[in-house]
């Protein structure tokens, strides 16, 4: 029997916008009347979406630092999502959403030890929230390499969902999923969606706004007549369900839930497929590549044609690559000769912050010994700014034009944090450095320097801490 099946993937995510001293967002004028964009957001987006039960139907991701503020803030909200997603896995066998790399990093660009950690993050995360292991996961700007794609084999990723620019060759069936064979011996599923759906649903409103002439004279036209099982996928923002276009949380409740019922193609997601489709081909991926960035992944790291004026974007990335490289220097001096394996605590800390464990009982795990209440509390500090630096490099900080913007001020502020803390834990001193790094990092709209912003978030620091008498001990 024929099969022709379609899939739409949400891709649901806010960066932490919370200031790192207090834990509160900050208010944002355009978002008014609302008090922040998270608040305005879930309420033309994640809230309606959830009511309608879309969870249930289309194949997601949605972000941890995302989840973990709506956990707090919408609870009523999440238990929908995490609802749903049960129905679909008692039903099915299988989920439908996937697992993210948790700081929304472009993994091409880190290191390998933070690849390994952004992705275990996100899988100890996936599993805190929906009780089982994933079987997907969505690359940040589903930006890969094939480092990339080893880790999350070693990790146990079965899939991912690429563009179709991002595989090497010309005959590519989008239709089909493939194997890419790593170098380590291991394989990855790879499901590559349609480019000019995915695009008319996320750039045309006109396209969407009748889902019954969408399915009909835009969707069907996408399929073969070849009695090949077909799998077509849309990939998309989630936030433009409601957001960037209103109604369209109605539009995708009505195309998945009632258009395909009674006739194919039909809805599903890729972990359903893959349970009758294995894969029959394979394919080379394009290293350095993403879907947001036709230059690659030029537009995190440098300047190139997708934001103007983005000169400011190297020198940002290339300060936080020293800074990160300096804490790691000092984390690696102090924490090595207690625990051992200094990376294996960092990739386990974050089941200390998901309430799994205590950083007591994780660090006599790995180093076989129990430590001192005063050597527990500066590895939690050193901890505690390896999750500030590690989410320094959130991508939304090179994502747009200008670096007068609330999301690259906030990597800056990441940085300061974490170099505070490491100071007060062991006394040592990168703020020198740091400032210098920072200073050729400029805003081409107001001149506001990156220096400057450093400078400003360090003394806030300081301020904060020594008012709450925060440090246990005076450093040095």
């Amino acid at each position: 029997m024929r099969e022709q099946a379609f899939c739409v993937h949400g891709h649901f995510y806010q960066p932490a916008r919370e200031d790192p001293l207090t834990g509160e967002i900050p208010q944002e004028q355009g978002a008014a009347p609302y008090p922040n964009w998270n608040e305005r957001i879930h309420d033309h987006c994640y809230r309606p979406n959830a009511e309608l039960g879309n969870f249930e139907r289309i194949s997601f991701n949605i972000g941890p630092t995302l989840f973990n503020w709506m956990a707090l803030r919408h609870p009523e909200t999440v238990e929908m999502i995490l609802a749903q997603e049960r129905r679909t896995m008692r039903r099915y066998g299988v989920s439908n959403a996937l697992a993210q790399a948790y700081h929304h990093t472009i993994l091409p660009l880190a290191a390998r030890h933070d690849k390994i950690s952004e992705v275990l993050w996100g899988i100890a995360d996936y599993e805190k929230r929906f009780g089982h292991s994933p079987m997907g996961m969505w690359l940040p700007e589903t930006a890969v390499d094939e480092e990339t794609l080893g880790v999350l084999a070693d990790c146990g990723i079965q899939f991912t969902i690429l563009a179709p620019w991002q595989a090497e060759g010309d005959d590519l069936d989008i239709t089909q999923p493939y194997w890419v064979e790593l170098n380590s011996g291991k394989r990855m599923v790879v499901f590559f969606y349609q480019p000019e759906l995915s695009s008319r649903i996320s750039f045309d409103p006109a396209a969407t706004s009748n889902a019954d002439e969408f399915y009909r004279n835009i969707l069907r036209g996408q399929f073969r007549t070849s009695d090949e099982a077909q799998f077509v996928l849309m990939a998309s923002d989630g936030e433009l369900y409601g957001h960037h276009q209103p109604f369209r949380d109605k539009f995708l409740a009505y195309l998945t839930g009632k258009v395909g019922n009674d006739s194919l193609p039909f809805a599903t997601f890729p972990a359903q497929w893959l349970q009758d489709h294995k894969p029959q081909r394979v394919v080379r991926i394009r290293n350095g590549t993403s879907w947001s960035c036709h230059h690659g992944i030029l537009r995190w790291a440098g300047h190139c044609g997708c934001t103007p004026h983005g000169e400011w974007k190297a020198y940002l990335r290339q300060a936080l690559n020293f800074v990160a490289q300096a804490i790691d220097e000092v984390y690696v001096s102090r924490v090595q000769p207690l625990v051992g394996d200094v990376w294996q605590l960092r990739n386990q800390y974050i089941h200390v912050l998901l309430g799994n464990t205590s950083l007591s009982s994780l660090t006599r795990l790995i180093s076989g010994r129990s430590l001192s209440e005063e050597q527990l509390s500066r590895i939690d500090m050193l901890l505690t700014a390896q999750h500030e630096r590690m989410r320094m490099f959130t991508s939304c900080g090179w994502f747009f034009e200008d670096f007068d913007r609330i999301e690259p001020r906030n990597v800056v502020a990441y940085a300061a944090q974490a170099i505070w803390l490491t100071y007060v834990a062991t006394g040592v001193d990168l703020s020198g450095k740091a400032q210098q790094w920072f200073y050729p990092v400029q805003s081409w709209v107001t001149g506001l320097r990156a220096d400057v912003v450093f400078q400003e978030r360090l003394r806030r620091a300081r301020e904060y801490f020594e008012r709450l008498r925060y440090m246990v001990w005076v450093p040095g």
